[in-house]
């Protein structure tokens, strides 16, 4: 089976992981120094996989996703010999690297870009989209999903450009096959360096209509204009399917089956058939976001729903992947927030990513239960937030520097942290939770453990079940003769779940409120006593 399958996969914003310098931004080096914390030792995390949200060199205007060179490190993170040293030291732990690959748009400031709006005769200028504009009227209605127009005139040439997002972020054009090449290029490049894949940043955006053609709006359909349109006409055109095989095929050329797992892009509150078609029949994306979890209730049908919609959209010949936090998103813990509930269903939660059939992507900081932290106005890094407020608090609530301890600056710096530090590291942190045998962090241990100790949790097949009062989510897991069975309670009451008679719940292997053995009562012929937000696993 593919590594990537088996994997845990842990993403790091790298500005806000481990600083080590004295800048107060994250860096390379810092990520080095923290390799064994995350695995290669008992005492680790125990993570596969590391994704990088980006490090190219980038003038910031979306902190990294405006990307000026594609071949370098930007110097606030460090060098290339800098990544070599990460890829050799994370290599030697056994942790691969996945790389953010940002090739919807780049930077206005990329010298693609630069040479492209400096005539309309320019060799680049079909490397992105212009197009006449008269009196400075755009060429259709499409536009920025960070709010405003999507077309931005050029007085340079008297033509205007299109951006998907910010005006400094221009949408390269796909259908030219000479971008397509000069990407396709650059990809060999960090695989030739030892790269293992690459995330890839709004993977469904690369190609737009041929004929520009305008999208339909509805008032009712969302708050802003941009969330008012159908974006038929500005993402997901039938080509994209296309340059996808062939990206596969690049991929699948090396050794070692490097990954490509594609962000793609939604409206609220999405759903898993879009990203399953951008796997194909196994030959295109490895893996696709499927995004649901994030929008999720706190209910276990809710889960049920999605995971057997996902599974069924996916088909036999392709791989599901599941996670409940990222950089663009609120916090889970802070989404399914309760009184006196709050690290239980943290631990519920993490029990249902760590035994899914499918791969796991965790969120740096969602182990020691870092929440969504408010950001001062004066202090707010993210255009979003800058534009929204007090709306939209943007994106900066999710990528609090990491809480190593309790001291000033939670051990990520010894600087001016680049945006405030967790108000609760005095209590939430590394070093407090790692010596806690019953804390979040050592719950994430357990069950990462457990995941590479069973191989039914790694690459079994499912068969997933929902209690009768809708209250447990429960599920076999099955490779060989090794059968793992998972119950799930997603309310404060005890439940009675009846099971199939066929299994057989021999041994505890875990249980989230501690539970080594059942009383003849809590596990009758065919009936499971599940505790209140307890998650319990059996081996047969």
């Amino acid at each position: 089976m593919n590594w990537w399958k088996e994997a845990v996969i842990y993403q790091i914003y790298p500005r806000s992981f481990q600083d080590s310098n004295g800048d107060g931004i994250g860096d390379l080096e810092g990520i080095i120094q923290r390799l064994d914390y995350l695995g290669g030792s008992k005492d680790s995390l125990g993570v596969d996989a590391i994704w990088l949200s980006p490090v190219y060199p980038s003038p910031m205007f979306d902190f990294g996703y405006d990307i000026s060179n594609y071949e370098e490190i930007d110097p606030v993170f460090g060098d290339l010999s800098t990544f070599r040293k990460l890829l050799k030291e994370a290599h030697k732990r056994d942790i691969k690297i996945i790389m953010d690959l940002v090739v919807n748009h780049t930077s206005h400031l990329h010298p693609w870009f630069i040479e492209s709006r400096s005539s309309k005769n320019s060799p680049k200028r079909d490397w992105y989209l212009w197009k006449e504009t008269p009196h400075g009227v755009p060429p259709n209605n499409w536009l920025g999903a960070f709010g405003g127009q999507g077309w931005e005139f050029d007085k340079r040439t008297g033509e205007s450009y299109f951006h998907s997002f910010l005006k400094e972020q221009p949408d390269l054009n796909w259908r030219n096959p000479d971008v397509e090449n000069a990407i396709f290029k650059m990809i060999r490049f960090w695989l030739d360096m030892g790269v293992d894949g690459f995330r890839l940043d709004v993977v469904n955006l690369y190609v737009k209509d041929e004929f520009l053609r305008n999208n339909i709006s509805y008032f009712m359909k969302g708050p802003r204009p941009y969330d008012k349109q159908v974006h038929t006409y500005d993402r997901d055109r039938p080509e994209m399917h296309g340059i996808l095989r062939r990206l596969r095929k690049l991929l699948d050329s090396y050794p070692d089956k490097r990954v490509a797992v594609g962000e793609v892009m939604q409206d609220f509150p999405g759903n898993v058939t879009l990203p399953a078609t951008y796997c194909g029949k196994n030959d295109e994306l490895h893996l696709a976001f499927n995004f649901m979890f994030l929008f999720s209730p706190w209910k276990a049908e809710s889960f049920f729903q999605i995971i057997k919609d996902f599974e069924s959209a996916l088909g036999e010949e392709n791989w599901p992947n599941y996670t409940l936090s990222n950089h663009d998103f609120p916090r889970h813990i802070t989404r399914y927030m309760k009184e006196g509930e709050t690290i239980p269903r943290a631990k519920v939660a993490a029990t249902l990513m760590l035994t899914l059939r499918g791969t796991p992507f965790l969120y740096y900081g969602e182990e020691i239960g870092m929440e969504r932290q408010k950001v001062p106005f004066k202090k707010i890094k993210d255009p979003v937030g800058k534009k929204y407020w007090p709306f939209h608090p943007g994106r900066d609530p999710e990528r609090i520097p990491m809480a190593w301890d309790g001291s000033k600056n939670t051990g990520f710096t010894t600087g001016v942290p680049w945006l405030p530090t967790y108000e609760k590291a005095d209590k939430v942190n590394v070093e407090v939770q790692s010596q806690d045998n019953n804390s979040l962090y050592n719950t994430y241990r357990q069950l990462i453990q457990l995941r590479k100790n069973r191989k039914s949790l790694r690459k079994g097949n499912l068969k997933i079940n929902l209690s009768k009062d809708k209250k447990v989510l429960f599920y076999k897991r099955k490779e060989g003769k090794e059968e793992t069975f998972i119950f799930l309670n997603f309310t404060n009451e005890n439940v009675e779940v009846s099971y199939p008679r066929k299994w057989q719940l021999d041994e505890i292997l875990f249980s989230s409120v501690g539970r080594s053995a059942l009383l003849k009562q809590e596990l009758e012929d065919g009936f499971l006593r599940v505790l209140p937000n307890e998650a319990i696993i059996f081996s047969s």
